[in-house]
């Protein structure tokens, strides 16, 4: 419902072009068809009726306006989308060589587009921008075969999901025979008494008193 050419077609209905204050230069040149200009009037009436009578009388209107129309213009965005089928195609970001050139009374654009050092279409407008997008309408339709197809869509590939891993289960560890475990008891080794009281004790030794001889 809003694009460009949809307000610069309400102004045109309305007459605004004829009401735009223009230098000479611009005005010579075709400025009151542009349709940048004639959207931007178009926006300054409906932003007046705005601060004028408020939001629900400015919808109003606008709605009312474009049910009037006789078939709405689509806004197609050439550029855009050949922007995307060249980097698919040929890893290159499109650009435009534009030039402008005085026919008569008006002026007018020609540019051409390329993908690396290869041309691939060439458009006219009375400003740089449609004379742009003409050249990539151009280019479009020379390598898809028309401006309404679509490129193909790369597909996502679908990644299986990973089943977790299990617990690798560890059998429990047998003592040895030759080491006893930790749970099992040890007996002591069993002294007799009369073993101990059999043992001779040996005497403390003595400090030498002074004056003893030395043994």
């Amino acid at each position: 419902m809003v694009n460009t050419n949809t307000l610069a077609q309400l102004a045109e209905q309305l007459g605004l072009g004829d009401y735009l204050y223009l230098g000479k230069g611009i005005a010579k040149g075709g400025g009151r068809n542009l349709k940048s200009l004639l959207a931007n009037a178009f926006e300054a009436v409906l932003g007046a009726v705005f601060l004028d009578a408020g939001y629900d009388a400015a919808y109003h209107y606008y709605l009312n306006r474009y049910r009037a129309l006789p078939s709405p213009i689509r806004d197609e965005n050439f550029k855009g989308r050949l922007q995307q089928v060249a980097q698919e195609r040929f890893g290159e970001t499109p650009v435009y060589d534009s030039e402008g050139a005085r026919v008569g009374q008006h002026r007018e654009y020609t540019s051409v587009v390329f993908a690396g050092a290869q041309p691939l279409g060439t458009g006219h407008g009375v400003s740089k921008q449609e004379a742009e997008q003409d050249a990539a309408r151009a280019a479009l339709e020379s390598l898809l075969g028309s401006t309404t197809e679509a490129p193909a869509a790369k597909t996502a590939k679908t990644r299986s999901r990973r089943a977790p891993r299990k617990k690798r289960e560890t059998p429990p560890s047998e003592p040895s025979p030759a080491e006893p475990s930790a749970l099992e008891t040890v007996p002591a080794e069993v002294v007799p008494l009369h073993a101990m009281a059999e043992e001779p004790v040996a005497p403390a030794p003595r400090s030498r008193q002074f004056g003893e001889p030395i043994e």
